[in-house]
């Protein structure tokens, strides 16, 4: 996935022509060294030429600036037409050469996630960082939605939520004893209160299962079954219980209200990012099944009907194929790296979900706002 396919050898008595030969443009470059036993220097580049300019050039006996030019044999390259590509690029190429290290070189860390444990007796939902396996397009026993741009989003998320439903929020173990005092939640009657049996197993199983579909529909359950109340007391005329039920589809309408469209059941974000590419009037398509990233494919666009309407056919069967990315890599740091891109300010590029089938009108119209924007491709850069 995403090769580096430029290769130029370096010999310090021709640097000219070899720095003449570097395109100018956003890179990574995996600098090669002429002992076989060093180690090479994967980096990111804003403008490679310049880039390699300042380490393969001639040293300054007055800086102490890195230079490299004694010891590298060669450069392996790949052009990069947006930060997305450039930071997949260096993914993969940091993960395969410096497995011991990449995480911390990209400062990669699992984003915060909402989960209900449902193997627990009485489960309770609860921010996580940990990402659980997924087998077979599902996490066993739970429920995992994310990612959340922090954890003190996810928790603000958490709060609003639970404050619709009565599912514990303590982390004590159940054990049903009368005696127990309870909590603040229970006394405020927030909370249906297992821990002094003041419900039965089958009403907190109801509760929680209530919790997960309004989850998994993002609120049109409870708002559906509160719309259909508000109905039938209006139709009644007891006006005071509409308007009551009135006031707590609004509070369901704020829960959701600038809610991220990223953030759904893991094993169900389903999605297209869309980045221009190296290549003039070309654009990348990063398919994301599941939360995992996918190899991309390529679309060159023209002024030509037949060419947009090829480009949807080749939507259609790229997005219609169910290939699963690589599972070798890890769901979490898939995960980090749509998450840093999602919640970037601002976001470079486009990105589309998947509801019942692909949108591929809106896809093609998004490919061509995407060749329309002229600004400059925002890159990283890196040491």
């Amino acid at each position: 996935m995403l090769p580096l396919d430029g290769h130029l050898e370096f010999d310090p008595a021709r640097d000219a022509e070899f720095f003449s030969a570097l395109p100018p443009r956003p890179a990574v470059c995996l600098l090669l060294p002429r002992d076989p036993a060093a180690e090479p220097l994967l980096i990111r580049a804003a403008d490679l030429r310049r880039r390699l300019q300042r380490l393969l050039g001639p040293p300054d006996p007055a800086s102490k600036r890195l230079n490299l030019r004694e010891i590298a044999g060669g450069v392996r390259y790949r052009l990069t037409g947006s930060s997305f590509e450039q930071t997949l690029t260096y993914y993969y190429h940091a993960r395969q050469l410096l497995p011991a290290r990449y995480r911390d070189l990209m400062r990669l860390r699992a984003p915060a996630l909402l989960k209900l444990s449902l193997r627990s007796a009485y489960p309770r939902c609860y921010v996580t960082r940990r990402v659980p396996p997924v087998v077979n397009g599902a996490i066993p026993g739970s429920a995992c939605y994310g990612p959340f741009p922090s954890r003190r989003a996810a928790q603000a998320f958490a709060e609003r939520v639970l404050d619709l439903f009565k599912v514990r929020r303590c982390q004590i173990k159940i054990r049903r004893d009368p005696q127990f005092p309870g909590c603040l939640y229970s006394e405020m009657k927030m909370c249906l209160a297992p821990c002094f049996a003041g419900c039965t197993k089958e009403e907190y199983d109801a509760e929680v299962a209530r919790l997960v579909q309004f989850l998994d529909s993002n609120g049109d359950s409870l708002r559906a079954a509160i719309e259909q109340e508000r109905e039938q007391a209006s139709q009644a005329l007891d006006f005071e219980r509409a308007a009551a039920l009135h006031k707590r589809l609004e509070k369901v309408d704020a829960v959701y209200r600038g809610h991220p469209q990223l953030v759904r059941r893991l094993p169900e974000i389903h999605a297209v990012i869309l980045q221009r590419a190296a290549e003039p009037q070309t654009v990348a398509a990063y398919p994301v099944r599941g939360g995992r990233i996918a190899a991309p494919f390529f679309l060159r666009f023209g002024e030509s009907p037949a060419e947009a309407q090829e480009a949807e056919r080749i939507f259609r069967r790229q997005l219609g194929e169910e290939t699963v990315p690589e599972q070798t890599a890890d769901l979490s740091e898939h995960l980090s790296l749509l998450a840093r891109w999602f919640y970037a300010n601002p976001r470079q590029g486009e990105i589309l979900f998947r509801g019942k089938d692909w949108p591929y009108r809106r896809i093609l119209r998004a490919c061509s706002r995407l060749l329309a924007d002229t600004r400059p491709s925002a890159t990283e850069t890196s040491s």
